[in-house]
């Protein structure tokens, strides 16, 4: 019985370029948002996705893209990186996976991730925001007995690579591995395809690039500029700092 790694995020919270290390160690099969077409297929009652091309061969219920994920990792350790809201609340209702799995999570500062997100669509809704999703799993898990998920912080990522992601595979029991935080510019992962509109800048990427104070506080003032036009952002931002602030309490750079 092999390892199952699963990293919970929310849209634009630099989870693929955490699925693009986790390619690099080598030492995982991995799969890139396995349970995006039970949600936007058969759960969101038809909002459509931009870039987003669908797998005619891939699962679309729920049953069928966990029982997936269970056959990939007969045969190998598997890392997975998906979406909270794609899953809650039916997935804490599957207990024998949830017990099967180690469960971590990936946040950002919503700010961030919702102007990058408005950027390619528009017509993002409140749970897409993801951050209340990802808390309520963690509730969840914890109240059936789950307690070592692990959190991680994106703008820790960012601002020390090395350090953070030494925390993180320590936290999973896994081996510190160098290599893997830089990659190929040209060799991104052809099961990014179907979405690849979603990651440009990871796949023209080489690594992790660590934001400067300039580039925070623009995308502050975009922000601001943005929510004028469409309030509703601000909204957004204020349902979901609460409980970006809680997870934050259980990330490994905050223990």
């Amino acid at each position: 019985m092999h390892t199952i790694i699963i990293l919970w995020a929310h849209p634009r919270s630099m989870s693929t370029a955490i699925e693009r290390i986790m390619r690099e160690r080598g030492d995982f099969d991995c799969l890139h948002e396995p349970f995006l077409h039970y949600y936007y297929l058969e759960r969101s009652g038809g909002k459509p996705l931009p870039h987003f091309d669908t797998e005619q061969d891939h699962p679309q219920s729920y049953a069928d893209t966990r029982d997936l994920i269970l056959q990939r990792a007969e045969k190998a350790p598997l890392f997975a990186k998906d979406m909270s809201y794609y899953v809650m609340p039916e997935i804490l209702r599957d207990e024998k996976f949830c017990r099967r799995v180690r469960h971590c999570f990936l946040i950002r500062n919503p700010l961030h991730s919702i102007l990058s997100y408005y950027k390619l669509d528009s017509d993002v809704g409140l749970d897409e925001i993801g951050l209340e999703a990802q808390w309520r799993q963690l509730q969840g898990l914890q109240k059936i007995g789950i307690s070592n998920s692990v959190v991680l912080e994106a703008e820790a990522v960012q601002t020390d690579t090395e350090h953070t992601m030494r925390l993180f595979w320590n936290a999973l029991d896994l081996d510190y591995e160098e290599q893997a935080l830089s990659w190929k510019q040209e060799s991104t992962p052809q099961d990014w395809q179907y979405v690849q509109g979603w990651h440009r800048s990871v796949s023209g990427s080489r690594g992790i690039r660590q934001p400067s104070a300039r580039a925070t506080q623009q995308a502050q003032t975009e922000f601001d500029q943005l929510s004028e036009q469409e309030p509703r952002l601000r909204e957004y931002l204020l349902h979901h700092l609460p409980f970006y602030e809680r997870l934050r309490e259980h990330s490994v750079t905050q223990k």
